[in-house]
């Protein structure tokens, strides 16, 4: 590795900028800097073999779901794209998905002024469990941002009245898809089980 220590013949540059003389510079100090190049040379040949990998199996996923849809007729995937597929003897399963980004406009706040009048005539008699559970909807977290989730729960809740279902439709026509994103993910059959266990391709988890 004696082209990546000298910036010039016989000099390594120090964390400064400063040009060292190799012969000023401690063994200890040149073997960490070696390990470290080395370690992270072979780590960004790991992550570019990773990313054509990631980039072949998204491309090979859907040229199959291609064939099965014009060749036989059979769609495979479900909604928005996610397929499953799984290998002739069950041991291997390879998941497709994609998650979509949400996000809601200014009809959010007409949704909540809707929910705080209902919530106010029925609170005149019952129905503080439902006001605890739209309080906890709506609150925001450290950055400001509002839990998708805990709002779209809200559209799960039948509730028999016309300002609700107002409110319900005003959330849903609220709702923008700012972007998506897909994963691969790789599983493997536990033994004779019918649980998988995912095959990591995260160094923290192997």
């Amino acid at each position: 590795m004696n082209e990546q220590l000298n910036i010039q013949a016989g000099y390594l540059k120090n964390n400064l900028g400063h040009l060292v003389p190799l012969e000023n510079v401690e063994p200890i100090d040149l073997e960490r800097h070696e390990l470290v190049l080395e370690l992270v040379k072979k780590a960004k040949e790991l992550q570019q073999a990773m990313l054509q990998f990631k980039v072949d199996a998204f491309g090979d996923v859907a040229a199959l779901v291609e064939l099965s849809t014009e060749r036989y007729d059979v769609k495979l995937g479900g909604k928005k794209g996610n397929v499953s597929l799984t290998s002739y003897d069950g041991k291997y399963k390879i998941q497709r998905s994609i998650a979509e980004h949400i996000t809601f406009d200014e009809r959010l706040l007409a949704a909540k002024a809707l929910i705080d009048q209902c919530i106010h005539r029925w609170t005149e008699h019952s129905g503080t469990e439902i006001k605890a559970l739209v309080e906890q909807a709506f609150q925001v977290d450290r950055q400001g941002n509002l839990s998708t989730t805990r709002i779209l729960a809200l559209r799960r809740i039948k509730i028999d009245d016309s300002d609700w279902q107002t409110a319900m439709e005003a959330i849903a026509d609220s709702i923008q898809i700012t972007g998506s994103k897909s994963y691969i993910r790789l599983y493997e059959r536990c033994g004779d089980t019918d649980q998988f266990k995912p095959i990591a391709l995260d160094l923290a988890k192997l």
